[in-house]
């Protein structure tokens, strides 16, 4: 009768301490060691020295693996045009406001601005005008003649000095309204000498565009006393002529008080030619010049005339094609 087998035979094999039970315990690690060649969670070998190969050859493998498992890291045509415009932006502070770097705006609906309204064109008016430099002692050297010159106040505050002149009226002449006006702005009288020119110049006022010109002429002193009685006048008074291109406020009036240096001159020279230009500057009847002159300052304060509205023609009826 034979002996059955031991039950326990490989539990006895087991507890005995042998030499390939110790190099087996060595080689799996044990329960505390976990096991080198165990693949973590994302399928990839722990980084270690595996038995046998090499650390590069791991490291090259491992290296392999990532560039595999990792996306496709090509950048974007789009993502390359929007880092081009961040650095362009941050190089330098004067790109900020480019179009480039500045943010887009939705249309609303096609919707348009509604475009601003013309201003409304401003009439065109002319004026004419006559003035005068009145010079207080004409037989005295240049240095001790005074002229008189009136000072008006501008929206600014500030005193404008210029020479006086006033609009032609209806029935005047040139050389009439040049006296008329310096005795109504200075206080003053005098007669004309000789003409010294005419300055013409365009401003804007009460929502008309006026051309303005100015006839000047040199007068001499008659009699009275300066006055600021006009209301469109704050100040009158007696400056030396030459002391007028640097007190009179208006280029053209300079160049007018320049000019009257070398017209005083070439009177005083020859006394007979000083009597003929007085007495051919005194005239009572306007030359067509004049008339028109006095017409068009008469109809400056009027209101413009309406303007007539254009009728559209009708263009005939065509017939057709079974008409006659």
């Amino acid at each position: 009768m034979s002996a059955e087998p031991s039950l326990h035979h490989t539990d006895v094999a087991s507890d005995a301490p042998s030499g390939s039970g110790a190099a087996d315990k060595a080689t799996s690690g044990g329960p505390d060691q976990p096991q080198r060649n165990r693949r973590n969670r994302r399928g990839r070998r722990r980084r270690g020295r595996r038995s046998g190969r090499p650390a590069d050859a791991a490291k090259v493998d491992e290296a392999t693996q990532d560039d595999r498992s990792a996306p496709d890291s090509t950048p974007k045509p789009s993502d390359l045009a929007a880092r081009s415009r961040r650095g362009n932006s941050s190089s330098s502070n004067a790109d900020k406001n480019s179009p480039a770097s500045m943010p887009r705006t939705k249309r609303r609906g096609g919707r348009r601005a509604p475009e601003p309204e013309p201003s409304p064109k401003l009439r065109t008016v002319r004026e004419t005008s006559a003035g005068g430099l009145v010079l207080a002692d004409l037989d005295a050297p240049f240095d001790d003649m005074t002229a008189a010159l009136i000072g008006r106040v501008d929206r600014r505050g500030r005193t404008m000095w210029s020479l006086p002149k006033g609009h032609i009226e209806t029935g005047e002449t040139a050389e009439q309204t040049a006296m008329r006006e310096v005795a109504e702005e200075t206080g003053i009288s005098g007669t004309i000498v000789a003409p010294l020119g005419k300055i013409d110049y365009w401003f804007v006022s009460e929502g008309r565009r006026i051309h303005k010109t100015v006839h000047h002429y040199l007068l001499r002193f008659t009699g009275g006393e300066l006055s600021d009685e006009d209301y469109e006048v704050s100040e009158v008074a007696w400056v030396p002529l030459s002391e007028l291109p640097r007190k009179l406020t208006y280029s053209d009036e300079r160049r007018l008080a320049r000019m009257a240096e070398s017209v005083i001159a070439d009177l005083r020279s020859d006394p007979s030619r000083l009597a003929q230009s007085e007495a051919s500057c005194i005239r009572t009847e306007p030359n067509d010049y004049e008339k028109a002159a006095a017409a068009r300052n008469q109809r400056r304060n009027e209101p413009p005339p309406p303007v007539k509205a254009r009728r559209r023609r009708r263009r005939p009826r065509r017939p057709a094609n079974g008409d006659s």
